[in-house]
């Protein structure tokens, strides 16, 4: 229990009343506030940095940042993706409802759940210790404008306060427990810890077609169609599949549970790569984590008659780098499958290689024992994450940085993430709360 506005509440309780802001990237202040208020009254301390919309951030820490003790940080961020039409849930998306069996909400599992179950287990530590001198400090550390990757949030704080944090390890949002990844054993559940992620590169296509404008005689080229014929190209194009040193080792990890021929194929991927290839591709999410992706977002113009031929179209695509991918040799390799020079493409966002964390520290050790004490009959791996979050900065700075959220998950929610009906069974934040107390434990009696 904790306290907020001198009542005591659960872990739920608090997640709910969280889910009922609305907190869009760019509006996170109101969010911050609460967490803000709760953490003050529960005793830790509080240093803001950056105090507006769009640059709301703040760390909460057992100890005060002055104290210079190297620091176990907890990222999260305030903001959601927006809720879409609400009559297409069947709760309302800022009810935070507490059904008999769920939790709903936008936010629910990304990423204020995990951030409800980050402040609790950090204000649990602060109560067990209280008055006593600990070799690390515990920090929770909310931040702005994670979904758009703004020039606030964890930009801004670490462009300004990288010193201040004194961060021996980050741990931040990642994958839940997956269920199925191990076909000898379809039950066993898999806490993947990612120590890398494949990184955002955003696109700007742009291809100019001076025509006639009028569209009852069509023209043999014009904009519209030319960028279709491109992109249709590009996009029926299979991925290339890259072997690198993380997947390669995720494949001996997962060869290693299954046992038998197959595991016996994934730890030799050299000698069978031709079978491994098959399997990967009829698997979009194993696929992902071999190969450069690329999604197409947007195709617009100007054009807003039916009978008129727009001389000028831009399409967007959100890419998704391997670690230790070249920008200009994967933008070369696009360009070539398009085969029109005529397209001009330009970076909207890049995101930096933060590199790979090592799996050799005592956090990601403590990290494997916290889930496994929690999860007896579970297994972890390290893993690539197919997509980009702010943990990546720190790495960066050559900082271990470790994502995960210590929860076990059915697909079915999953898909919920970023789309209608977003919730989480109810009773799994409790025992994702714990994992992490035990976590803390193991770093103070190391």
């Amino acid at each position: 229990m904790i306290y907020y506005e001198k009542k005591a509440y659960g872990v739920e309780e608090i997640l709910s009343k969280y889910l009922q802001i609305n907190s869009p990237s760019g509006s996170e202040l109101e969010a911050g506030e609460f967490l803000k208020r709760i953490c003050i009254e529960n005793g830790l301390h509080i240093t803001q940095m950056g105090n507006e919309n769009g640059n709301y951030n703040f760390t909460a820490s057992i100890f005060p940042l002055d104290q210079k003790k190297p620091n176990v940080i907890f990222l999260n961020h305030l903001d959601i993706v927006p809720a879409g039409d609400d009559e297409l849930w069947e709760y309302p998306p800022f009810s935070g409802k507490i059904t008999d069996t769920e939790i709903w909400g936008r936010g629910a599992f990304d990423n204020k759940g995990a951030a409800v179950m980050q402040l609790f287990s950090i204000i649990e530590i602060a109560k067990r210790y209280k008055n006593k001198s600990l070799n690390y400090n515990f920090t929770f550390l909310s931040v702005s404008c994670e979904e758009t990757q703004c020039d606030g949030g964890i930009k801004y704080v670490v462009d300004n306060y990288l010193n201040d944090l004194n961060a021996a390890v980050v741990l931040g949002e990642g994958p839940p427990a997956i269920k199925g990844l191990i076909e000898a054993k379809p039950d066993l559940a898999l806490f993947g810890i990612s120590v890398a992620q494949k990184r955002a590169l955003w696109l700007e296509l742009s291809l100019e077609i001076k025509t006639n404008g009028h569209s009852a005689v069509t023209p043999f080229h014009y904009a519209n169609k030319e960028m279709v014929i491109a992109l249709n190209k590009l996009l029926s194009d299979k991925p290339d599949v890259i072997f690198n040193s993380i997947n390669t080792n995720l494949l001996k990890q997962l060869g290693k549970l299954n046992g038998g021929v197959k595991g016996y194929a994934l730890r030799h991927p050299k000698l069978f790569k031709k079978e491994i290839l098959k399997k990967l591709q009829e698997d979009p999410l194993m696929l992902s984590l071999f190969s450069n992706t690329i999604t197409l977002t947007s195709i617009k113009d100007e054009n807003e008659k039916v009978n008129a031929i727009p001389t000028k179209v831009m399409a967007t695509l959100d890419c998704r780098l391997l670690p230790d991918e070249s920008s200009q040799t994967f933008i070369n390799n696009l360009k070539a499958k398009l085969d029109n020079e005529a397209i001009e493409i330009k970076i909207i966002s890049e995101m930096k290689d933060g590199g790979i964390s090592s799996t050799k520290t005592s956090f990601f050790k403590h990290l494997n024992t916290a889930i496994l004490k929690s999860y007896p009959k579970s297994k972890t791996a390290s893993v690539l994450l197919p997509n980009s979050n702010d943990i990546s900065v720190f790495r960066e700075h050559n900082i271990p940085a470790y994502s995960l959220i210590p929860i076990k998950l059915e697909r079915k929610y999953l898909e919920t993430i970023h789309n209608y009906n977003e919730r989480i069974p109810k009773g799994i934040i409790e025992k994702g709360t714990q994992t992490y107390i035990h976590f803390m434990e193991l770093c103070i009696t190391d």
